[in-house]
């Protein structure tokens, strides 16, 4: 008879198995509706302020992408209303193609259903889970279903209407009263309606925030909010520019991981891995397909189905070594230095900012395989809060990101960067800035490399963070460059007061005690001051039009030749440009140059011409940069840059009274004042 011993042993397993099996019963599929029901955090729906804006903002960024798509001006109206404490009815109303009736169930009543997730371009709504999850949200928290409308264009089209349920354990929509209509007055559009949990704040996270960013970097869209308390707030439209529709690409090598190529490599038609590596990913010659194979050893004949890992980490090392092309633009829709100082002073003017330094558009780069660029600007001055930390606006294709902000790519790299050297207040030389500042940067990409569902913060890769500093540095150097012409430009004019007012003014009346004629002191004062001053004057004649002027004065003892060079919005270019005397040429980017001979001393000469349109006022008079001078005696205008790709006049006229350094000169002057 066994013991007790052996029996305990003998029962054990067959407990274990029995658990087994028990718990493999209760194993079951999780549908994706049903697995963020239960995770709303992670799509951005984790306080009741934040729900109520998440879901307005997946709604407008569909609505912003299916009006681009179709090359029609985005005109987006978004109504709250208040029903009681927490529950408000959302709508959202859009000018664009509209659905069609089949695709309306699950475009609003599915998630992770889209047309974009698998396209390498740039667009706002990439994964497929806004909208739905916006209504999923309200489904849940309110227990009422969601109403859309939609007419496509066409004379014998009707209007469809629906109300929508969505089924969170097969992630499917049930619909209800589906019916057509007539809807008077639309042509075509969408308009999507759902009641929610939510708070109304108002601030730096606010509706009203989000809706105003979105404004400045979609300055081509007109958006219309009314509020709760039924105040109506029109952004209006900027410019009737549509920003360049991108294209599908391939996939560009650089920056690709192991698992990527393997995947590729797993659903390619290409029968051997040169004809994979060269067809399916964008900037492979024969040329280089054929030097990647050669580095990595591997044979091009291979078939990509029979790619092993080993072989993808060579071919990833080769592709590092060799110099491939920097990833296709037009895959990408970069807002455009002249668009983001429009939207800026379209939306920022009340602040009445002093300055917008000229924004900067990088050039693509890739990271995991997909381009990217990097945008910035910079606005100071004015009524800009000047006690505080700058303000950052982050953008992410288009859409402002509000929260998360330390978490965030582009405030790591605001923070790390010395703005003291640029004339900004930082303690320290790390963190984000003080001062009377808005800095804005703006990543647009095939696919943004968000930290979560939610689409709240850029990641921190390498490739990505350096590049926002670069832009940063670059427009930074702008607004330095205009700090110290300022300062310069204060200091002159005092000096100017002095020597053309003061001066003259003792003369007189020495001369009239004296009872002798007034001594000309042209010559005097010419040899005082010793620069080529150039002097900006913008006059506006209408809404549309601008005549800039610049008077360029010859305080020095000898003739002089400059050119000047500007950089003007070609959409704002008429033909007085073309027509002054001193004008020489321009070049497709809107850089005009102009040439002055040999200007006597004491004299002076104006450039002048006009711009018109909506985008004459992006262009700022005070960029104008000279050649042709020593910078020591040119005041009121920046030296050429280096980097500007044209080319300037030679300095061919010096002497020693150009090279006197700039403190000893103004001592100078004040001895010479004291002897007069």
């Amino acid at each position: 008879m066994p013991s007790d011993k052996v029996v305990k042993e003998q029962a054990e397993p067959k407990a274990k198995t029995a658990l087994a099996h028990k718990l493999e019963s209760k194993q079951q599929e999780i549908s994706v509706t049903e697995f963020f029901e239960k995770n709303k955090q992670i799509l951005g729906f984790d306080s009741r302020s934040k729900s109520l804006l998440m879901g307005i903002k997946e709604a407008v960024d569909n609505s912003l992408d299916n009006c681009e798509e179709a090359n029609i001006l985005p005109d987006v109206t978004v109504r709250i209303e208040r029903l009681n404490d927490e529950d408000y009815r959302v709508s959202i109303e859009d000018n664009g193609t509209g659905i069609t009736h089949k695709a309306m169930p699950n475009v609003f009543g599915r998630l992770l259903y889209g047309s974009r997730f698998h396209a390498l371009r740039q667009s706002r709504g990439q994964q497929g889970i806004g909208i739905s999850a916006t209504i999923m949200y309200g489904n849940i928290t309110t227990g009422k279903p969601a109403h859309a409308m939609s007419k496509i264009e066409g004379a014998d089209e009707v209007a469809w209407g629906m109300d929508i349920f969505i089924d969170t354990k097969t992630n499917r929509p049930v619909i209800t009263n589906d019916k057509a209509f007539t809807w008077e007055g639309k042509e075509h559009g969408t308009k999507i309606e759902y009641t929610t949990k939510g708070r109304y704040i108002s601030g730096k996270q606010s509706i009203f925030e989000y809706l105003k960013e979105t404004a400045i970097v979609n300055p081509h869209a007109q958006i219309t909010f009314i509020d709760p308390d039924n105040t109506k707030t029109v952004f209006e439209r900027a410019t009737d520019i549509m920003p360049p529709r991108p294209k599908e690409i391939k996939p560009h090598p650089e920056g690709m991981e192991i698992g990527d190529i393997l995947k590729y490599a797993n659903n390619t038609q290409q029968k051997t891995m040169k004809a994979f590596i060269k067809n399916d990913f964008s900037r492979i010659t024969d040329r280089l397909a054929s030097e990647i194979f050669e580095i990595s050893g591997v044979s091009p004949d291979l078939k990509p189905s029979k790619l092993t890992r080993e072989d993808a980490i060579k071919i990833i090392d080769a592709i590092s070594k060799v110099k491939i092309m920097a990833p296709p633009t037009d895959c990408l829709s970069p807002i455009g230095d002249t668009l983001i100082k429009k939207g800026l002073m379209h939306v920022l003017d009340g602040l009445r900012p002093e300055y917008y330094a000229t924004p900067v558009t990088r050039a693509p780069k890739a990271v995991n395989g997909n381009p990217f660029v990097v945008e910035a600007g910079i606005v100071y001055g004015g009524d800009i809060p000047s006690d505080g930390p700058v303000q950052i606006y982050r953008f992410a294709n288009r859409v402002p990101l509000l929260f998360k902000q330390g978490d965030c790519a582009i405030t790591k790299a605001v923070s790390e960067m010395d703005w003291r050297r640029y004339g900004l207040e930082q303690r320290g030389g790390k963190g984000i800035p003080y001062g009377p500042a808005i800095i804005l940067v703006h990543v647009a990409s095939t696919k943004v490399p968000f930290t979560s569902e939610g689409k709240e913060a850029v990641a921190s890769f390498p490739e990505l963070q350096s590049e926002i500093g670069l832009a940063l540095r670059l427009c930074a150097r702008n607004l330095k460059s205009h700090l110290n012409k300022q300062e310069r430009k204060n200091k002159t004019h005092a000096k100017f007061e002095i020597v053309q007012e003061i001066l003259p003014d003792m003369a007189e009346k020495v001369a009239t005690h004296l009872n002798k004629p007034v001594p000309d002191l042209s010559r005097t004062i010419t040899k005082i001051m010793n620069v080529v001053w150039v002097e900006p004057e913008v006059k506006k004649q209408n809404k549309k039009l601008r005549t800039i002027t610049y008077t360029v004065y010859n305080y020095t003892t000898q003739p002089r030749s400059i050119r000047l060079h500007a950089q003007v919005p070609k959409e704002a270019v008429n033909l007085s440009l073309f027509t002054g005397e001193y004008f020489l040429d321009m070049n497709d980017e809107g850089k005009a140059n102009w040439e002055i001979k040999d200007l006597a001393p004491s004299t002076s000469t104006k450039v002048s011409f006009e711009l018109s349109g909506e985008m004459a006022d992006t262009f700022d008079a005070d960029d104008i940069y000279f050649s042709g001078l020593n910078p020591v005696i040119v005041m009121g205008a920046e030296q050429l840059p280096g980097d500007w790709g044209i080319k300037g006049l030679e300095i061919v006229q010096t002497s020693e009274d150009d090279l006197v350094p700039e403190d000893e000169e103004d001592s100078q002057e004040v001895e010479d004042l004291d002897d007069e």
